[in-house]
């Protein structure tokens, strides 16, 4: 027992000496560099801090990370360093770097505290790299490495290096290895290394690629023959080109001493006049100095007696330039890495320019889907009973609004949108069936006569809109899950919100197709719109399908209006901005097909889209050239991508 007491007595003693040794081992790497860590200059302060950081004790990162935030103090009395927390105005308490044992309380006189500068608390931070990268917590590795990718040094690239093969995260050690060929690329000493970390980049659609790539292609115009045989020239450059003007050029000249800047009139009439000997200047009387002949001759006999700057009456800059060889050469010096770098980025534009067109087409899609919605309910009223609606954009706008009443009531985003859809459709359902009822009902056959009354209901219901909402903009806001976007890389994304909407459009063209082809209603519909008589005769009421399908299309423009106020700005006068392309989207479709209505807006969209691309400085330009297009389209094709079929189209 005694033996055994005995063995944990030395053991414990053991610990404990270890304990002390290790935090005097970390004292006497600092007592070792004490006059540069005292002096405090960041000329002299680089070897303290590389032992400290090299010195492979657990104490290391803690002194360090002290001394950058300024926590480290020196004992006066025999400059021993420490970190200190203040425990009153007078008095510190003074701890211990290895496991922060606490030493004591000691007063502030008899404390210096080391206050790096800014230069010094940055090499600091560059040796904390290594211990920062090799962090237990995956999160501070991460923010390590994307600390580095924004502001890298030289001096991360060994420890970054170094940390690679120890990376247990798959992610993380990925990041690490893209971070490591960036600071190759641009502090490397080894051409071949560099070399392999571009071409590491081939089709690669990071910013921070680009950002890397780009400073190693950087140019300058220089005079050829002020070059070193080895620079690494990209190609001749002629004077008076749009690369270099005449007048650059010839400031190159003068600049490089290889000719001299003519002086100019204000100059050589100041010369004369400094050169004015008993009323003579170059033996030209001063009287007879009233022609620029005059001046000039005077001038030429004061040049050629070397007394004023020599003066050519014949020159030209552009003369002058004509002899000399301009070259565009990079700043980077070896042919082989800039001819890495400009294959590399080839490949980055064409990655670039794909994933550019496939944005493109995403935006298309999102507004073809936008279209599709609002142009659906149309397809009901417009391409089925040709009626011209024009107060179909108000149902979208009632469906908005309805939208917007709902989250008043219902606080959560996502049950407000779920309640909102079937509120709005019976909302602009019953709004409909009573237009129908009141109005059109009146003015079947009669297209002029329904355009009007349609377009008065129109400007009634903005109104009744403004008198209840008022002019501003109202909120619809949509669920935080719909909050962002699906992000492919940094050239292709697409918001969630736009997402939900092509997937709404395609559950409206289910729902519809299913309408019309499964279900009664449907059957009645299509009878009437092909032969409303023979329809009449086999026992369907006209009047009651017009009615129903008059309030279908509304109903089906009221939830479109939940959905486009997602991201538009719901006022009144919001389904002004659909109406337009609405109609568009049903005549260039084809009048009372559904796929037809699906082939005008995927055309519209991505037409608009097209259109915007090359012109993106001029939407209003974008939308006048669709129009214009659409007409030409009709002109050609008056019944629209898929015409109708059967008597109603006139067959």
């Amino acid at each position: 027992m005694i033996r055994f007491l005995s063995v944990v007595f030395m053991l414990i003693m053991t610990l404990g000496l270890a304990a002390q040794a290790q935090d005097a081992n970390i004292q006497d790497v600092l007592q070792e560099h004490r006059e540069a860590i005292e002096k405090s200059s960041r000329k002299t302060i680089a070897p303290a801090i590389d032992a400290i950081a090299a010195s492979g004790l657990p104490s290391a990162q803690t002194v360090l990370q002290k001394w950058q935030s300024k926590d480290m103090w020196q004992r006066k009395s025999d400059g021993q360093f420490f970190y200190a927390e203040k425990v009153d105005s007078k008095t510190y308490t003074i701890f211990a770097f290895e496991g922060g044992t606490p030493l004591g309380d000691i007063a502030k006189a008899d404390l210096d505290q080391l206050k790096p500068n800014s230069g010094i608390r940055a090499m600091i931070g560059a040796a904390l790299v290594q211990f920062q990268l090799n962090d237990p917590d995956p999160v501070r590795r991460q923010e390590a490495i994307l600390a580095i990718q924004r502001d890298g040094e030289a001096s991360h690239l060994a420890p970054l290096r170094a940390s690679i093969a120890s990376e247990a995260d798959p992610d993380i050690k990925a990041l690490k290895e893209v971070t490591e060929r960036l600071l190759t690329i641009s502090y490397d000493t080894d051409d071949a290394a560099r070399v392999t970390a571009i071409q590491g980049f081939n089709g690669a659609l990071s910013l921070e690629a680009r950002a890397a790539l780009n400073p190693v292609l950087s140019t300058k115009i220089t005079l050829k023959d002020s070059l070193p045989e080895t620079a690494n020239i990209k190609r001749k450059i002629i004077a008076g080109s749009d690369a270099l003007s005449v007048s650059d050029a010839f400031d190159m000249l003068v600049a490089s001493g290889v000719t001299q800047a003519q002086p100019t009139v204000s100059e050589r009439k100041d010369a004369l006049a400094a050169n004015i000997v008993d009323g003579k200047v170059g033996g030209v009387a001063v009287a007879d100095l009233n022609t620029q002949d005059a001046r000039d001759r005077a001038y030429q006999t004061l040049a050629e007696a070397g007394t004023v700057p020599a003066w050519d009456a014949g020159f030209s800059e552009a003369d002058a330039v004509k002899s000399a060889a301009f070259v565009e050469v990079y700043d980077e010096s070896s042919k082989a890495v800039t001819d890495a770098a400009e294959a590399t980025l080839k490949t980055i534009d064409r990655a670039v320019g794909l994933n550019q067109t496939l944005d493109l087409a995403l935006d298309g899609l999102s507004l073809a889907s936008i279209y599709f919605l609002a142009a659906i309910g149309l397809a009901i009223t417009f391409g089925v009973m040709g009626v011209i609606n024009m107060a179909h954009g108000e149902f979208i706008m009632m469906g908005a609004y309805t939208g917007y009443v709902v989250q008043q009531i219902i606080p959560d985003y996502t049950l407000s949108i779920i309640v909102a859809i079937p509120a709005a459709f019976m909302v602009t359902f019953a709004a409909g069936v009573a237009m129908e009822r009141l109005i059109i009902r009146w003015l079947y056959n009669r297209p002029l006569e329904t355009l009007l009354a349609s377009f008065g209901v129109a400007i009634a219901l903005q109104q009744i809109a403004k008198n209840i909402f008022g002019t501003q903009a109202r909120p619809l806001t949509s669920p935080a899950w719909l909050d962002g976007a699906l992000v492919f890389n940094d050239v292709l994304a697409i918001s969630y919100i736009r997402i939900a909407i092509f997937v709404l459009a395609g559950i409206f063209l289910a729902v519809f197709l299913f309408i019309m082809k499964k279900t009664r209603l449907g059957l009645e519909t299509r009878a009437v719109t092909q032969n409303p008589r023979m329809a009449a005769s086999m026992g369907i009421n006209p009047d009651r399908v017009n009615m129903l399908t008059f309030g279908l299309g509304s109903g089906i423009a009221g939830i479109a209006g939940v959905a486009i106020g997602l991201y538009a700005k719901v006022t009144s006068e919001m389904g002004a901005d659909y109406i337009v392309q609405s109609f568009m989207t049903v005549v260039v479709g084809g009048v009372g097909n559904i796929w037809g209505t699906l082939l005008g807006a995927l055309g519209i969209g991505f037409l608009q889209k097209g259109i915007e691309w090359l012109n993106p400085s001029n939407t209003l330009a974008a939308q006048t050239y669709m129009i214009v297009f659409i007409i030409i389209f009709i002109q050609f094709r008056p019944k629209g991508i898929i015409a109708l079929k059967g008597r109603a189209a006139g067959d």
